[in-house]
């Protein structure tokens, strides 16, 4: 199945209504760090640069935030795009250029499933302890808890088993983007 396709299928996008009008790169947080920008990004999935696509920094650079999506005329939503061309780089062996972005996907998926829902301070945690960098950005995270922005302490919310239900539904631990396949074989398919 031709990446294009595959990832229609998967994020339930129709990236082929995409005519590159740049409102999501405009708005989006993360532009200035990408190589392409999701209006780039799609014209190259539906010229079918592959190679090009699944090896752009700009996958692993999306934080998902859903202003692309809003900010959209055809009302395509770059985030679940996003999701689906990380599992597609994945599944063909193609890991991001920084190791830190895959391990955080990973805490990230696992925390949601979890809790039902993320929690910045347990993955701050987790991804400190893991990555061995302990003091990096140690003071932006201080003034975010002082604030009040980032509570210390976890809580599941009441329906995190549908959440964790969907999850699997929709990406099976079996098949996990992050790569654990165990047979290498690409999920989306």
């Amino acid at each position: 199945m031709a990446l294009l396709q595959s990832v229609e299928h998967r994020s339930h996008q129709e990236l082929r209504l995409c005519y590159q009008c740049h409102k999501c790169t405009a708005g989006c947080p993360s532009a200035a760090d990408m190589l392409f920008g999701p209006d780039r990004l799609i014209r190259l999935i539906q010229l079918g640069e592959d190679q090009r696509v699944l090896g752009s920094p700009d996958l692993w650079l999306c934080a998902g935030c859903g202003t692309c999506g809003a900010r959209c005329p055809n009302g395509i939503d770059m985030a679940p795009v996003m999701d689906a061309l990380r599992a597609a780089a994945l599944s063909r062996g193609i890991r991001p250029g920084d190791p830190g972005a895959l391990a955080f996907h990973r805490l990230f998926l696992g925390i949601t499933r979890r809790l039902g829902r993320s929690h910045e301070a347990t993955l701050l945690i987790l991804y400190k302890l893991r990555s061995g960098n302990l003091f990096a950005d140690m003071g932006s995270g201080i003034r975010l808890v002082v604030k009040g922005k980032v509570p210390l302490l976890p809580h599941r919310i009441a329906g995190w088993r549908q959440v964790a239900g969907v999850m699997e539904m929709r990406m099976p631990r079996s098949a996990d983007p992050a790569g654990e396949a165990a047979d290498g074989s690409d999920p989306w398919n």
